[in-house]
């Protein structure tokens, strides 16, 4: 069997025992990835169902810096120091305030912190700072573009140095969506346990399929907080309509004289009470709803237990044939797995065989390299022979030319003596003899120009011979590296074809691992059916539940309507408070973020740590120590912040109220 031929379900227990050989390393890595991923997206979801600012106390929130911490460890170095060995991820993280001017308000703030004693726990108050300012994305990014600056503090294969880390900080721009205030100067970062807590992220088979549940639940307690809303703003307006009356029967009897300001709240008290029975009106025709929904919602009951049946029934059908699929993919498995190892044999012997041919053509590759390099270093030696050769023949000219100068000198020397003879002929003998000695002179210069010319054609002879076998080196380097060139595209067409191979295994994979993952789709298709029918079962008596519920809150509004007329006694007081809000809130003004830097009370300056805080009596900004009571005001039925000057004032209004 040819080894392109393999059948895919071998092919799938190739990929399978290929991710079982894979290196440690890059398993951990996508590990690290799938948790940040998990993690990431759960915050968000949650925050956004959430609907408010986050604190540290928030539980996604804690997992997610617990996951981001792992992610950033993996790959550390081990910095050695005088005393000890050290691996912390503070030191990459010191880095970014360099690279991001921004972020050095950050740095700077975390070194300030007094709690702070080791590096780990600088490194947690920094990643939460970041979360708080939503640019922990934009650190991250300048951190990795770096990575000759990442190189000294993590190894080759960590999470921050390949394309996991790139990936999730892209994750991470998702975040900027969070509100987070969390405190970091009251928190103990040190001594903190970062320990995964997996079982967030398994889903139990009730949770599964649950979406419209979820939604219908939330549907009900919307109406449910609605309903409660309107019963409150009823119990306020039947408040104030039993003052109204009270004070009816004292104009009646005649005790209490008028003023001004009780005719003005007369006037408000009979549009409260008409706007009362107009709401009352309209609760009733809600409630009326209400019943004939839950009696729709029994119809659709009653619908979904026969249809619970019907798919009861197909589901024991379809388990029995995937049972009988399953089983004959087993025998299917076997039988494949045996033809897998016979063709995994010859790929191994092929790829051994392969591999060795590599090894064979590199030596040689290397030797033909060490040849020309010697070639080269014989011609640069030859140069410079012939560089010295030239040298020479300049300095054997200059002799000759001096030699020829000496010559045309000694010959003015003659014809001065041939004339001085023809003058004297006494001095003719002397002259005579220092003529012959001249001509001796003359023949020994004669037989060194003779010597010399010999000398230059043994020169210009070797001279001829050095530059033909200059040119027998240059052809046989031409030859040889034509000879290399051949050897070297003939070894790169078989790299190519087995590159080719490789494709087309390659591709066999992919199918193969396409046909699996339908398979493996039309099976998780089936549990989700049968979970389905489960979850619907679960709804039905939840959905019972809830209509008895709603069935005891429709009798406790009734018997609240009935308490509204013994408590509109109250009402004149609570006038009198509305009245004296109303004056504050004319002279009061609501000071902008930008025009505050220090704390009205305590005047120390807002910072990271120091948030700002806005009192809702006076509208002043303070700090969180300073404005840290909550009480309900006239504005607002709920408590809400409130300075510490402001809620004295109020405590003692509240106290001289009462009687």
């Amino acid at each position: 069997m040819a080894w392109w031929f393999i059948a895919p379900t071998e092919f799938v227990l190739l990929s399978l025992l290929a991710e079982a050989v894979k290196d440690p390393t890059a398993v951990e890595r996508a590990n690290l990835l799938n948790m940040a991923k998990l993690s990431i997206k759960g915050l968000i979801e949650s925050a956004l169902s959430f609907g408010r600012t986050l604190d540290s106390d928030y539980p996604p929130l804690q997992q997610f810096f617990v996951v981001m911490e792992h992610c950033l460890k993996h790959g550390l170095k081990v910095r050695k120091s005088f005393l000890s060995y050290n691996k912390t991820i503070w030191g990459p993280l010191e880095l970014v305030e360099k690279l991001y001017p921004e972020a050095e308000e950050i740095a700077a703030s975390v070194r300030d912190l007094p709690g702070l004693k080791t590096p780990l726990g600088r490194a947690r108050a920094w990643l939460r700072l970041a979360l708080m300012q939503k640019k922990m994305a934009d650190y991250l990014r300048c951190l990795i573009i770096q990575r000759d600056l990442l190189s000294e503090f993590y190894e080759y294969h960590a999470l921050m140095m390949e394309e996991e880390g790139a990936v999730i900080v892209g994750l991470l721009v998702g975040l900027n969506v969070i509100d987070a205030n969390l405190c970091v100067k009251g928190e103990d970062l040190d001594s903190q346990v970062g320990v995964i807590d997996f079982s967030v992220y398994l889903k139990s088979d009730d949770d599964i399929g649950g979406k419209e549940r979820n939604v219908q639940i939330a549907a009900i307690l919307d109406q449910k907080n609605y309903v409660e809303e309107l019963n409150r703003q009823l119990n306020t307006e039947k408040l104030s309509t039993s003052t109204m009356s009270k004070m009816k029967v004292k104009e009646e009897k005649g005790a209490v004289t008028i003023k001004s300001s009780d005719v003005c709240v007369m006037s408000l008290s009979s549009s409260t009470v008409s706007s009362l029975h107009a709401r009352v009106d309209s609760l009733e025709k809600s409630n009326t709803k209400l019943i004939e929904e839950l009696a729709i919602a029994k119809n659709n009951i009653i619908k979904l237990q026969e249809e619970n049946h019907q798919l009861r029934s197909e589901n024991t059908l379809i388990l029995m044939k995937t049972q009988h699929h399953l089983e004959a993919a087993k025998v299917d498995v076997e039988a494949e797995l045996q033809t897998y190892k016979h063709s995994r044999q010859g790929l191994d012997e092929m790829y051994t065989e392969a591999r060795r041919q590599l090894r064979e053509e590199a030596q040689l590759r290397q030797d033909m390299e060490n040849e020309l390099v010697v070639q080269v270093s014989m011609k640069h030696e030859i140069e410079l022979a012939m560089k010295l050769l030239e040298k020479d023949i300049h300095e054997k000219q200059d002799t000759l030319i001096g030699l020829r100068q000496q010559l045309e000198e000694v010959k003015a020397i003659n014809v001065e003596m041939y004339q001085k003879l023809q003058v004297s002929e006494d001095a003719m003998k002397e002259k005579n003899e220092i003529i012959s000695r001249l001509e001796d002179k003359t023949n020994q210069i004669n037989a060194t120009m003779k010597q010399l010319e010999q000398r230059l054609q043994q020169a210009e002879k070797a001279q001829m011979e050095a530059e033909a076998e200059d040119e027998k080196l240059k052809q046989e380097y031409v030859n040889k590296s034509e000879s290399l060139q051949n050897e070297f595209s003939q070894k790169e067409k078989q790299l190519l074809q087995l590159e080719t191979d490789l494709k087309i295994e390659k591709e066999w994979r992919q199918t193969l691992e396409d046909d699996l993952q339908k398979e493996k789709e039309t099976v998780s298709h089936l549990r989700t059916e049968t979970q389905e029918i489960v979850t619907l079962k679960k709804e039905f008596l939840k959905l019972q539940e809830k209509n008895k519920q709603l069935k005891s809150t429709c009798e406790d509004q009734e018997a609240a309507l009935q308490e509204l007329a013994s408590k509109l006694s109250e009402s004149k007081l609570k006038i009198e408070d509305i009245k004296e809000a109303n004056k504050a809130l004319q002279g009061q003004v609501w000071l902008k973020d930008k025009e505050a830097t220090h704390c009205k009370l305590c005047e120390k300056e807002f910072s990271l740590s120091k948030r700002k805080h806005h009192c809702r009596n006076c509208g002043e900004i303070f700090c969180n120590a300073c404005s840290d009571n909550e009480l309900p005001l006239p504005s607002s039925p709920k408590p809400v912040r409130v300075c510490d000057s402001c809620h004295a004032i109020l405590i003692q209004r509240c106290s001289s109220n009462v009687p």
